[in-house]
C-alpha cells in the first residue's frame, strides 16, 4: 500500500500556463485553479506575463485584480517596474523563470498567468534571445527619425519578410529590435514561435481560454467604458507625475496613450473610448492567432470547471 505522505513528497511542482485573449477569465480561472490545488494539498502560487500588469500603478487599464481580491493566494510580478522603465521580454524571461523555480522549490506549483504572446512563450518554450548592440540601436532610432517607422517596416521586409508579416507594423520598438538583431548576424526572434518549439518544464499544463468573437466584443467593449467610470483619466494624470511619458513601454499600452490624448485635447472623451475600443478588439484577435499556435494547448470555453483540469 503506497504511503500518501510518500506520494506527496515524491510529487514534482507542475508549470501552468492559462493563455487567450483579454477579457475571457484568465485570472479568475487561476485562482479557481489555484484553490483546487490547495483543496488536494498541492500549495499553488500565480505569476504574472501580462507586460502591462508589470506596471506599479497602472491598475485599471490593465484590469489588474486587486491584492483584496487574490483570495490570499501569492501573486508574483505584479508592480515591479516603474512606469518610466522599459519592460522587455529579455528582461522579463530570467526573471520569471527564477520566480517560477523558487515556487516549485517550496513544492507548490506555479500557475503562469496571461496575455503577452511574447512573455508567455518567453517562459514556457526554450527560447534564446540574441544579445543587445546599444551602438547599432542607438544608430537605428536615429534613422528611425528621419525614415519613420514606416520605412524602417519596408527595410525589415526586405531583410526578414516573414518576421515583417507578423510584427506589430506600429510598433517601433519591435521592428527596430528586429533590425538590431539580423545585424548581428542572427535570426530575429520576437516576432514568431520556433516552428517546433520545446518546453522549458516537460510537465507543464498549457490551458487557452476561448470566448465567441461576437460575445467577446461586447464585453471588451463595456470593459473599455467601464474603466473610463472607474477613473482612467485619473489614474493617467497621476502616472504622467510619475515619469509615463518618459517610458518605452508603458506609455503607449492600450487605454493610456488614448487617455492622455484626451487630457491633452488631442481626442475627446468619446473618442478616446472609441479608439481604445478598437485597438482592444485588434489586440483580441493578435492574441488568438498567437495562442493558436501553441503545440499541446487545450481550449476552453468559460466557464471551466477548476476541477476538471486538475487529474484525480
Amino acid at each position: 500500500m503506497t504511503d500518501p505522505a510518500s506520494s506527496d513528497a515524491d510529487r514534482v511542482p507542475r508549470l501552468w500556463a492559462i493563455v487567450g485573449a483579454t477579457g475571457t477569465g484568465k485570472s479568475d480561472l487561476a485562482l479557481d485553479l489555484a484553490e483546487v490545488l490547495r483543496s488536494r494539498g498541492n500549495a499553488a502560487e500565480i505569476v504574472n506575463a501580462d507586460a502591462m500588469q508589470l506596471y506599479r500603478g497602472m491598475d485599471i487599464g490593465t484590469a489588474k485584480l486587486a491584492p483584496h481580491d487574490r483570495r490570499g493566494i501569492p501573486h508574483h510580478l505584479f508592480d515591479v517596474r516603474e512606469v518610466q522603465e522599459e519592460a522587455a521580454v529579455a528582461w522579463y524571461q530570467p526573471l520569471a523563470r527564477s520566480v517560477i523555480t523558487d515556487i516549485q522549490r517550496r513544492g507548490a506549483d506555479a500557475i503562469l498567468v496571461g496575455g503577452s504572446g511574447l512573455y508567455v512563450s518567453s517562459v514556457v518554450f526554450d527560447f534564446a534571445f540574441p544579445p543587445r548592440d546599444p551602438v547599432i540601436r542607438e544608430r537605428l532610432e536615429r534613422e528611425l527619425e528621419s525614415a519613420g517607422v514606416g520605412g524602417m517596416l519596408d527595410r525589415l521586409r526586405k531583410l526578414d519578410p516573414a518576421t515583417a508579416s507578423r510584427v506589430d507594423p506600429k510598433n517601433a520598438r519591435r521592428v527596430i529590435r528586429a533590425l538590431e538583431v539580423l545585424e548581428q548576424g542572427s535570426v530575429t526572434h520576437g516576432a514568431s514561435l520556433p516552428e517546433q518549439p520545446a518546453l522549458w518544464q516537460a510537465d507543464t499544463r498549457l490551458i487557452g481560454l476561448h470566448v465567441d468573437r461576437g460575445v467577446l466584443v461586447e464585453r471588451l467593449d463595456a470593459r473599455v467604458e467601464g474603466m473610463w467610470q472607474a477613473g482612467l483619466v485619473d489614474e493617467v494624470q497621476g502616472l504622467r507625475r510619475e515619469g509615463l511619458e518618459n517610458g518605452a513601454t508603458a506609455q503607449r499600452a492600450i487605454g493610456y496613450s488614448q487617455a492622455l490624448a484626451q487630457i491633452d485635447g488631442r481626442l475627446t472623451q468619446a473618442e478616446a473610448i472609441a479608439e481604445t475600443q478598437a485597438l482592444t478588439r485588434r489586440y483580441a484577435r493578435r492574441q488568438v492567432s498567437w495562442f493558436k499556435r501553441y503545440p499541446g494547448l487545450t481550449w476552453h470555453e468559460p466557464p471551466v470547471d477548476a476541477a476538471s483540469l486538475v487529474a484525480p
